[in-house]
Order: C-alpha cells, then structure tokens, then sequence
C-alpha cells in the first residue's frame, strides 16, 4: 500500500571539540517545509555552505529555515526534496550544477523540449542549468536527495545568458 508521505529527514552532522576530537555536533530530524500547502511538494534544506572550497570550524548552519532550494552563487546546498504522487513542480531552472539521487520512489525528469525520462529508486542525474519539472506519475511519494553548487549563467554560442526561471 503507497503512504502519502515520507518520515522527517534524520541530518547527523559532524563537527570537532575543542581539542580536535571528532564529536556529534548535532542529530536531528528537520520538518519539511511546503510553500504550496499540504499535499504538495516539500523541500528540506539539510546544510548551504556559503562558498565551495567549504569551512568546516564555523559554527553549525541552521537547518530550520524554510526556504526554496538555492545554493548561494559561490557555494553549496544539499536538500530532499519529496513529491507526493500525482503531484508535478512548475517548470524551472535553477543557476546550479545538481547532482541528484532518487531515494524512494520514481520520478519523471521532462525538460522544457518535452523530453522525459524516468529516474527510479537508487539512479542518479546530474542536472547542468537546464529548465526541467518533476512529475510523480506513481502511486508512490518520491524522495530526491540533491547536492546544489552555484553555477554561471548557461551561455549559448549566439551569446545569449539564461537565467533563473520559476520557482
């Protein structure tokens, strides 16, 4: 039998003491945040590192802040992002290289040409700032775990930038 939807992602964060012993810094389970109301889709911002080389002695990021999956323009971000079934994004593009992991479930990719494929449990996409939508045509809720580093804009040969698109 499908579930609606998937459990709180757990994030066990490592950090040091004062003495440079690896300890837990943190273990918790961090609440989904749904823009577009129950039933929806959910996103989960796990950590966002502010620049890639990342530092690793700054304080622990906060991850109860709700918010769109972005990575600053120099930096990082990892998140899930869970769509119930039936439930399709908004076409849209995000300045980022993405390197993406079905968790549970399957999902269709389409880009904005109108080709599709299906990502099922366990695949993998590494998305380079193309404008894409995500479409649970299952009757499963998906979880898509993804790796975000800011990008440049996509440039084509004519000179034309693309930018940022949707959501």
């Amino acid at each position: 039998m499908a579930t609606s939807h998937l459990p709180a992602p757990r994030v066990v964060i490592t950090t040091h003491d004062k003495s440079g012993t690896s300890i837990f810094g943190s273990d918790t389970h961090v609440t989904p945040f749904a823009p577009y109301g129950p039933g929806s889709s959910s996103v989960t911002v796990l950590h966002t590192a502010s620049k890639v080389p990342a530092t690793v002695v700054d304080p622990l990021p906060s991850t109860d802040t709700p918010s769109f999956p972005r990575p600053p323009p120099a930096g990082a971000l990892m998140c899930t992002v869970d769509i119930p079934a039936g439930v399709s994004s908004p076409m849209h593009r995000t300045l980022s290289l993405d390197y993406a992991v079905v968790l549970a479930g399957e999902i269709v990719l389409q880009l904005d040409g109108g080709e599709e494929t299906v990502v099922k449990t366990g695949e993998l996409m590494i998305q380079r700032g193309t404008k894409h939508e995500w479409i649970n045509r299952s009757d499963s809720p998906c979880r898509i775990l993804f790796v975000m580093v800011g990008s440049e804009k996509v440039v084509l040969e004519d000179g034309k930038e693309l930018d940022a698109e949707g959501v």
